[in-house]
């Protein structure tokens, strides 16, 4: 039965998943607008758009998730509904994840000056290998993703067959293989991302803080625009490899079903799950001079257009 801790969870990571679609929105309308009328996009502006609609999708699926939660829990185990709820979510996430380590890379490869061969190759090559990133990471989320239809609907079958009719041996038998089936499919849809995503990101941290000590070095005393510009990449960085992490241990406590239903570390997992992207959303808007315009222009317009009705 529903607790009222879990349900106030529940209700908060709504809340969440809304504020994060809005954020997302201005994002996905932001690098948009700039590929519009153009023929050339550019690497980054494919990237946030991947990432953001990717995101509005999963957090548009968190919500249904959690209002069947919440409104109609037997519906949501009927037979085939519950396997397609869950491969989408889980295709979904592989692809947020997937997208976010495109990001890191893409950052770590733009901003960093390291000066070995390779990196070097990188830096010059990609702007064409970014389609290609892109097209590849959707097409491994999909792979990955699939399989786990089949898996639930299995599992599912298992646990609502008459006792009769099922052989408690054979299905701790299937219940086993489909776990490790379940577990192998994970690490492959996670292990890369979360990998590429930390050692770019702490790469960048690395040469952004080297570069940083360098430029406190020879400051002459005033305030540095450059010196600044360079501490809030460093903060950018740090905030956002922090959500990943948190997003990334979230996902896995509730992939493999460690907590009790309505328990409360669940309840606060999904919550945690449901804050990090909107999070990761607010901080990419607030590193972006591009991304902020979008919301000052949307309320200048509407202040306008309260002061012509109030004349």
């Amino acid at each position: 039965m529903m607790t009222s801790f879990a349900l106030l969870c529940l209700s908060i990571a709504i809340i969440e998943s809304l504020a994060g679609i809005l954020g997302n929105g201005i994002i996905l309308a932001a690098s948009s607008s700039s590929c519009i009328g153009s023929k050339i996009w550019l690497p980054y502006d494919m990237i946030m758009i991947s990432l953001s609609s990717s995101k509005i999708t999963l957090q548009c699926w968190i919500i249904l998730d959690l209002f069947l939660t919440i409104f109609y829990e037997p519906s949501y185990f009927e037979e085939n509904f519950f396997g397609f709820l869950k491969t989408g979510y889980t295709f979904l996430n592989y692809s947020s994840l997937w997208f976010g380590a495109w990001l890191s890379v893409f950052y770590c490869i733009k901003v960093a000056s390291f000066t070995q061969s390779f990196f070097i190759w990188l830096k010059l090559r990609i702007a064409r290998l970014v389609p290609w990133m892109l097209l590849t990471s959707w097409l491994f989320s999909l792979t990955t993703a699939a399989p786990f239809a089949w898996d639930d609907h299995s599992v599912h079958e298992n646990i609502t067959a008459p006792s009769s009719m099922t052989n408690s041996s054979a299905w701790t038998t299937t219940r086993k293989d489909s776990s490790g089936l379940s577990i192998l499919l994970y690490s492959a849809g996670v292990a890369m991302p979360l990998i590429m995503s930390v050692s770019s990101s702490v790469l960048l941290i690395w040469s952004l803080w080297i570069h940083t000590r360098r430029m406190q070095n020879n400051a002459s005393g005033f305030r540095d625009p450059s010196l600044e510009a360079h501490m809030k990449a460093i903060k950018s960085v740090c905030s956002l490899l922090i959500f990943y992490v948190t997003y990334f241990l979230a996902f896995t406590f509730l992939l493999y079903n460690l907590f009790l239903r309505f328990s409360t570390p669940k309840s606060i997992c999904i919550a945690v799950m449901a804050a990090c992207p909107t999070a990761h959303t607010l901080v990419l808007i607030w590193s972006n001079p591009k991304f902020q315009e979008l919301p000052a222009q949307i309320w200048h317009h509407i202040n306008c257009s309260v002061r012509i009705t109030s004349m």
